[in-house]
């Protein structure tokens, strides 16, 4: 898993990258508006353009980290096997839902190549290029989802619910504090 890992901390900086950059092309835009009455032209269909992609490139990162909001007031209560069962059945269809996304994005990645289509803006942006990066990312997220499930599943065949768990469950209060602390720590350290 620490390829994986790293592939995923890869498409966080990537796709963390390219919204910081969407977030300045347009606060340029805007203050080019506001102050010179001109604009750049299409920041609007980059920022697009980078929000599907980042979010696309981050989705891996995310599970890898658990970091996916759940809405989790019952989950704690649950047995620890019943909320085995629930993380199981959430990356399965996560990982079926991005799946089923990334089978007819290619579709549509496949349309563009062919029609040859162009963005209906001033840029006139082949669509086959940010679409094959964001299907990539999807592709990407898909991959690691089910080798992400498939160790999850391993561990509970094993008997090991609980490294199941902490593969594939919510992040407990403890392990953000604890990850909190550690943190801190090693910032701490670093400033010495």
């Amino acid at each position: 898993m620490p390829l994986l890992r790293r592939l995923g901390q890869i498409g966080l900086w990537f796709g963390g990258a390219l919204i910081l950059l969407a977030a300045l092309l347009i606060g340029v835009d805007i203050l080019l508006r506001k102050f010179l009455a001109m604009s750049i032209g299409g920041a609007d269909e980059l920022a697009g353009y980078a929000l599907a992609i980042g979010t696309a490139w981050g989705l891996a990162g995310a599970l890898l980290d658990r970091a996916h909001i759940r809405i989790d007031s019952l989950y704690i209560r649950f047995p620890q096997r019943l909320r085995l069962a629930l993380d199981v059945i959430g990356v399965v269809l996560l990982a079926g839902f991005f799946g089923l996304v990334a089978w007819h994005g290619w579709g549509v990645v496949e349309q563009s190549w062919v029609s040859g289509s162009r963005s209906q803006s001033a840029l006139e942006t082949p669509t086959v290029i940010p679409q094959l990066v964001w299907i990539i990312g999807l592709a990407g997220f898909v991959v690691v989802s089910l080798f992400v499930l498939a160790r999850a599943l391993l561990l509970i065949w094993r008997g090991d619910p609980a490294g199941a768990g902490r593969l594939i469950g919510t992040r407990s209060a403890q392990e953000d504090v604890a990850d909190e602390v550690r943190d801190l720590q090693q910032r701490q350290a670093d400033l010495r």
